[in-house]
């Protein structure tokens, strides 16, 4: 039996995880989504509070934080269209693990973490894509981890670059230094130095936070091959997840 969408549903296909859904299961979703308008800057989530909505992201980009301490972070992990930010209450968890920043501004599809905790419930293949996704934060987050560890902050700067430009799929995007630092989890002055050395190699133009790719695949070969991995984890289509 055919099951119509309903039209209003266009503007919540642009996030790949709801476009996933069979069309029956996502027309009951529908009436518990709203759609919301995000800024650069916002916090969407704090460590250790409770995750009182979900979001999908539509053209957004918000970055993943580990916070220590309460003021040193690291990037785990990245959730744009082809993502969701709260899927842990899929897992049972009432508060988030990490902070939720809003990188790029722009819209997302949200609701209530109530009401999408008894849509899983209910809904197998809302679990299906929803565990399989959960499945590709961790192996981002453990990478990242890994990368972090071991490889120089040049390299690992090229691949968080190469990742944000995937993610917004343009050459051009802003970042401050200050961002950068939060991200890669180091002092500015390191970021600084970094951007310089991948300018001087002509593979970047970064001035205030404006920055330019200018060589793609040249910035991809400085990055480590944990950029390989990250987007391999990150981006999968949206076949697989059925």
């Amino acid at each position: 039996m055919n099951f119509a969408v309903p039209p209003q549903a266009a503007e919540h296909h642009s996030n790949l995880l709801l476009a996933a859904l069979p069309p029956q299961d996502l027309a009951q979703l529908l009436p518990l989504l709203d759609t919301v308008k995000v800024e650069v800057g916002e916090v969407l989530c704090e460590a250790g509070d409770p995750i009182h909505h979900i979001y999908f992201p539509h053209d957004c980009l918000v970055s993943l934080l580990g916070v220590a301490e309460g003021r040193m972070t690291l990037e785990v992990g990245q959730v744009g269209r082809e993502g969701m930010l709260g899927a842990t209450v899929a897992l049972g968890h009432d508060s988030t693990q990490v902070r939720a920043i809003v990188q790029r501004a722009g819209h997302a599809s949200r609701l209530p973490s109530a009401a999408f905790r008894a849509e899983v419930a209910r809904n197998p293949s809302l679990q299906r894509v929803l565990y399989r996704y959960t499945d590709q934060l961790l192996a981002q987050a453990i990478q990242i981890a890994v990368c972090s560890r071991f490889h120089v902050l040049e390299a690992r700067l090229a691949r968080s670059l190469m990742v944000t430009r995937d993610r917004l799929q343009s050459d051009r995007f802003h970042l401050t230094h200050e961002f950068l630092a939060h991200a890669l989890g180091v002092r500015r002055v390191g970021v600084t130095k970094a951007a310089s050395a991948l300018q001087q190699q002509g593979l970047i133009n970064y001035s205030r936070g404006n920055i330019e790719i200018l060589d793609p695949e040249g910035l991809a070969a400085a990055a480590c091959t944990c950029y390989e991995i990250v987007r391999e984890a990150g981006a999968l289509p949206v076949q697989s997840f059925m």
